[in-house]
């Protein structure tokens, strides 16, 4: 497998710190330019096409194929089924981890949700396969659907997200609501959405005896070597994956998928390459969705504005098969200081494929419910929404008493408000309108995200002639990996980032871990960097033992790297190349290698989170009750920002799907069937341009010490959280109607709300 080079020029020559400059994408000419080779523009000799025939009940069993029609139909390869598919290693419902998910690969003919591949064409051109996939004219045993979030018995699942306890709470909750001078109870109800990546999910796969290539998208590498290798029986470093531009994740790519594992399989079974790569309508089931939910929350107000309980019950839904619950009602846990906190679930098994993380898993569709809930608190307090949420700011993370590694959010309120004129707006709702008669609304929402991280390992080498190479099999899904790490690594070496040559994207590199949880820039980031550090102690010790040295006997000063040099702490003037370093030593380079992990001992003593506000204003049509958010400001505090071009543009893409949460966003299922009725992008809707309006991010300034060495902290997702109760928060002071369902819709806003 080749490697994956970043060497374009960056025209961005600097002296001092590549970090907090504004850099380009050292891969954006590749893209715009159509160079950059995502993975289904693979064309490897003698592939064939594959394509998925999906179930189209939800619920029951396959009793017939059509496979003689498939066969015959010119071009037709063959068709992989139930009965002829290639052996796995392991049963693909077997779980010997939190982190794995079963997957739907042709074990038996069993239907378990609508768009469930249930065979598999394979032929010389796409549309061969397509066409052979139509003629199998699959026939059923029906059984009824489950659907919705009253369409089976509930319970209590053991677990909710990534392992927390599904009964959490601090306090006497009852008390609180019981000695409240006000009280707010209301239900919210979000729906289900679905991953829908510009890319979706697809492979190019060819097996070379025992050896695989794999050409796929994936937030992974590492995670996907395993999974592949457990299923079929080959070592891990067997496995060759190459990954080197994703066109979006946000969560769905972190596990390989079922339909990823099938055009595998056809490779295997064919002993030729084989393309996979899902239509649109086919990303709607087995590639994971965000569930719906519908939250009960109870909050007690004292007499002054303080709360005195926040509770919230949340009920949501997984498959039937597997596990995965929305953590939604969590989200209390970390924002308000109330002496009393409960938060619950119970769920439903519906007929539908797994959800798993989608951007911001329980912090969308927690904070878009928690801070309209919170709007209504202020309003029965008879305060403004922002200074009480100011008078319930917590300097300790609620639930866990633990004190904030930085707490920044009280300057994102207040950079926020005054970038957005927060002061002139009118307490009642109703009191503002445009030139042309629009209800102009003005809201505000909080916004938080847990600074996470995982463990990485990096590779540096400094070289004689040439580059400084840096190596770590990251994950770039658009947010900009590529630069940001890039410039990591450099300063960590001293150098210009046009002095380092950057590779990732492959499997056969070091480690990165996953992308994912907005923890990636500072997982691999400080892998990066400890390889840095540490391939310049080895220059150094080399140097400091060498008599023909300037650094010779330096060791009780030290060293530091400054533009290829190694110069004395004490001393900048004494100090050579590294170059000319290792050639004395008869060295052509030197490497070293670091890793990036979770400070144990500062996870334990801080809560670490990143902060924000947004303030939205919308205006309606009075009579048609059409919405269109005019104006965005979204102020966030998230550590150390080592790109903020690229960190504005993270957060702008959050506060966009913050629009599509709040007013465009859902699943339509027809409760007969099961299926989804808007498995595409003409009717699943989603903002285009004329639908984003003005957008501002201020980043307030925050020195994190405890959150890791680099002090950096994620925004992938933070964007999102806050952003939808904002505009549903601006909405009611627009209208004076709460609005407790999302997306909001026309008929929620003239007459009796319709929906599915």
């Amino acid at each position: 497998m080749s490697d994956i080079r970043l060497t374009e020029n960056s025209q961005h020559r600097r002296h001092g710190s590549n970090s907090g400059q504004g850099l380009t994408r050292r891969e954006g000419v590749l893209k715009v330019t159509g160079a950059a080779t995502y993975a289904a523009d693979n064309h490897p000799d003698g592939m064939l096409y594959a394509v998925c025939a999906t179930s189209t009940i939800a619920r029951g069993r396959v009793v017939g194929l059509d496979e003689a029609a498939a066969r015959a139909h010119p071009g037709v390869v063959d068709v992989l089924t139930t009965g002829n598919r290639p052996a796995l290693a392991m049963d693909p419902d077997a779980k010997t981890n939190p982190f794995m998910f079963r997957l739907d690969l042709l074990q038996n003919d069993r239907v378990r949700y609508a768009g469930q591949p249930i065979a598999v064409v394979i032929a010389e051109t796409l549309e061969a396969a397509s066409e052979g996939a139509l003629l199998l004219a699959p026939r059923y045993e029906v059984d009824a659907a489950r659907v919705g979030l009253d369409g089976a018995e509930s319970f209590v699942p053991q677990a909710v997200g990534v392992g927390s306890p599904s009964l959490a709470e601090k306090g006497d909750v009852e008390a609180g609501l019981r000695g409240a001078h006000r009280r707010v109870e209301a239900t919210y109800e979000t729906p289900a959405q679905y991953h829908n990546a510009m890319e979706p999910h697809c492979v190019v796969a060819a097996w070379d005896g025992d050896r695989l290539s794999l050409d796929m998208p994936t937030q992974g590498l590492a995670m996907a070597q395993q999974r592949l290798a457990g299923l079929f029986g080959i070592p891990p470093e067997n496995i060759a994956i190459r990954s080197p531009y994703l066109g979006g994740g946000f969560g769905s790519k972190g596990f390989p998928a079922g339909p990823q594992v099938l055009g595998i399989m056809a490779a295997r079974h064919t002993g030729r390459p084989v393309k996979l790569v899902l239509p649109r309508e086919q990303m709607f089931g087995p590639v994971g969705h965000r569930a719906a939910t519908r939250q009960s929350l109870r909050i007690g107000i004292a007499e002054d504005g303080a709360l005195t309980a926040i509770a919230n019950h949340t009920r949501t839904a997984s498959s039937t098969f597997d596990d995965f619950f929305e953590p939604a009602a969590d989200v209390a846990h970390t924002l308000y200081a109330s002496p009393a906190i409960r938060t619950s679930y119970d769920a439903v098994r519906l007929d539908t494929g797994t959800p798993l993380f989608m951007r911001a898993p329980g912090e969308a569709s927690g904070s878009i419910t928690l801070e309209s809930a919170i709007d209504e608190a202020a309003y029965a307090a008879a305060m403004d929404p922002l200074a009480f949420r100011l008078r319930n700011y917590a300097d300790v993370e609620p639930m866990s008493g633990k004190p904030f590694s930085s707490k920044r959010l009280r300057d994102c309120y207040e950079h926020g408000a005054e970038r957005f004129g927060w002061t002139a707006r009118p307490l009642e709702p109703r009191q503002m309108r445009d030139t042309d008669g629009l209800l102009v609304g003005w809201g505000v929402g909080t916004a938080t995200f847990p600074a996470v991280m995982f463990q990485a390992n990096a590779r540096a080498v400094i070289r004689r002639d040439g580059p400084a190479l840096l190596e770590t099999g990251a994950h770039d899904m658009g947010q900009g990996a590529w630069t940001a790490l890039a410039q990591i690594g450099a300063d960590a070496l001293g150098l210009s980032i046009d002095a380092v040559e950057f590779r990732a994207g492959t499997s056969d590199l070091p480690d990165a871990g996953i992308a994912g949880g907005s923890g990636h820039t500072a997982t691999a980031g400080l892998a990066l960097h400890n390889a840095g550090v540490n391939v310049l102690a080895r220059l150094a010790d080399i140097a400091m033992a060498d008599e023909r040295s300037p650094l010779f006997g330096a060791g009780n000063v030290g060293t530091l790297a400054r533009d290829g040099r190694l110069v004395r702490r004490d001393d900048e003037s004494r100090g050579e190349s590294f170059a000319a370093i290792l050639e004395r030593a008869g060295l052509a380079e030197i490497d070293a290698s670091g890793q990036g992990a979770v400070d144990g001992a500062s996870q334990e003593a801080y809560a670490m989170h990143a902060h924000g506000a947004v303030f939205a204003e919308v205006k309606v049509d009075p009579d048609l009750g059409q919405i269109r958010v005019s104006r965005l400001v979204g102020a966030f505090a998230a550590g150390r920002v080592i790109n903020p071009r690229l960190v504005e543009s993270q957060l702008f893409g959050g506060m966009i799907w913050g629009i599509s949460f709040a007013l465009h966003e859902h699943a339509v299922v027809d409760h007969r069937s099961g299926r989804i009725m808007n498995a595409d992008f003409a009717e699943y809707h989603i903002p285009v341009n004329a639908d984003v309006p003005s957008l501002e991010a201020i980043l307030v300034h925050e020195d994190d010490p405890h959150v890791n060495a680099l002090g950096i902290k994620g925004v992938g997702e933070i964007g999102i959280t806050g952003t939808g109760a904002a505009i549903a928060n601006a909405v009611w002071h627009a209208t004076g109607r709460r609005l407790r369902r999302f997306p909001i819709m026309l008929s929620d806003l003239i007459g009796e709300p319709q929906r599915d």
